[in-house]
C-alpha cells in the first residue's frame, strides 16, 4: 500500500525513487490551469500563486497533464493522490477495454457537440477507446478539409483526457479517428456539466460493431441526441 511521502528540509514532498511527477517547486511552467481534488476548475494562474494557494490549504500542487497548454495541476494531498491513482490503475487493469463510437457531422451545433464531448470523456474515464466517425453528405464531399477541422478540434478539446491512437483518415465519404485514454492520473474532464443525467458509459448501444479499427470499418447505429 502506498504511503504518504514525507517532507524534506526544503518543504517539498519526498518522492519515491523513479517517481517523475512534478510537484510544488518542481513545476517548471510559469502559468498553470488549476483543478481541485474534486475536479472543480479554479482557472489559469501564475504557478507561484497556485503553489501558495495549495500550501495555504496544507496540500500539494501536482502536475497531472504536462502536455496541455498551460499544464494542468491539481491541488491535492500528494500521498493520498498516489494511493488513489495506484488503486485506479489496479482497477483499470482488470476492466475490459471496449471500443466506443461517436458520430459527428459538419456543422454540429455547440450544444450537441458539448454533449458528445461529455460522453467521450465518460468513455475515456472508464478506460475505453473512442472511435469517431464523420460522414460527408452531398456538397460536403467537396469540402472534406472541414472534416479535419472538426477532428482537430476534438483532439484539442480532449488533450487532457486522451491521446490520438489513430490519426484522422478518409475512407470513401467517411472520416475516422480513434482516441485512447491518458493514464488515470493525467485525466482532467472539462465537459462534465453537459453529460446526460442518466448516461451510462457501459451502455452497449454506444459500442462499435467491430474492434478492428485498423482494417475495414463497419458502422453501428448511434442513438441520436
Amino acid at each position: 500500500m502506498p504511503t504518504k511521502p514525507t517532507k524534506n528540509n526544503d518543504g517539498n514532498r519526498r518522492r519515491d525513487r523513479g517517481d517523475q511527477t512534478r510537484i510544488n517547486e518542481r513545476i517548471r511552467a510559469p502559468r498553470v490551469r488549476v483543478v481541485t481534488a474534486n475536479g472543480d476548475q479554479l482557472g489559469v494562474m501564475n504557478t507561484r500563486d497556485a503553489l501558495e494557494k495549495a500550501k495555504a490549504l496544507g496540500l500539494d500542487l501536482v502536475e497531472v497533464s504536462g502536455n496541455a497548454d498551460p499544464p494542468v495541476c491539481r491541488v491535492v494531498d500528494y500521498g493520498k493522490y498516489k494511493y488513489q491513482q495506484a488503486k485506479l490503475q489496479k482497477n483499470n487493469k482488470s476492466r475490459t477495454v471496449k471500443l466506443k463510437e461517436i458520430k459527428l457531422r459538419i456543422g454540429t451545433d455547440t450544444n450537441d457537440y458539448n454533449v458528445k464531448m461529455a460522453r467521450t470523456e465518460s468513455f475515456l474515464d472508464h478506460g475505453h477507446k473512442v472511435r469517431f466517425q464523420l460522414r460527408f453528405r452531398g456538397r460536403e464531399n467537396a469540402h472534406q478539409e472541414l472534416g479535419y477541422d472538426v477532428f482537430n478540434k476534438v483532439i484539442a478539446d480532449m488533450k487532457t483526457m486522451a491521446q490520438v491512437d489513430q490519426a484522422p483518415r478518409l475512407a470513401g465519404n467517411t472520416m475516422h479517428m480513434v482516441l485512447s485514454p491518458l493514464p488515470a492520473q493525467q485525466r482532467v474532464k472539462k465537459f462534465t456539466a453537459h453529460l446526460d443525467k442518466d448516461f451510462d458509459s457501459e451502455d452497449s448501444a454506444f459500442e462499435a460493431e467491430d474492434d478492428e479499427y485498423n482494417g475495414i470499418f463497419s458502422f453501428s447505429g448511434f442513438p441520436p441526441l
